[in-house]
């Protein structure tokens, strides 16, 4: 069965029902969708600096408990070789992304973003684009 690392932006249209995301991870099921802790830190940035922190935060709280979050820990090695590949090549992408993009190609995940033009900078990664507006 595939697996997946659903990009922020993936989990913010989950959390508005939009773009069929709901529907997607339910045909592949929320155990094969893992989230990075660094996705987890921009849904809780974007919740507090919200005109509505309160209900936000439950949102994010409640995909903190409906998937898997899986720690940068593992993916640190492969973000330091990713970014010095991508400076070299003067296509350098946001440290968050990248941290995103490593941890998916570490832990051997299909990447789910709309983000496909940054994230496909990074070597040995494999992405999904499940948005279609």
């Amino acid at each position: 069965m595939k697996q997946y690392l659903l990009d922020t932006n993936i989990c913010i249209y989950f959390l508005k029902n939009q773009y069929g995301v709901a529907e997607h991870i339910k045909a592949v099921g929320n155990k094969n969708c893992f989230i990075s802790d660094i996705t987890l830190a921009e849904l809780y940035f974007g919740a507090s600096n919200s005109g509505q922190k309160e209900h936000k935060i439950k949102g994010v709280k409640a995909i903190e408990k409906y998937f898997t979050v899986i720690p940068i820990q593992k993916a640190l090695e492969c973000y330091g070789d990713c970014k010095a590949i991508l400076k070299k090549q003067g296509k350098l992408i946001d440290d968050f992304d990248i941290l995103i993009g490593a941890t998916a190609v570490t832990c051997n995940l299909i990447m789910v973003t709309e983000n496909v033009k940054h994230l496909a900078r990074i070597p040995n990664i494999n992405i999904e684009n499940w948005i279609k507006k």
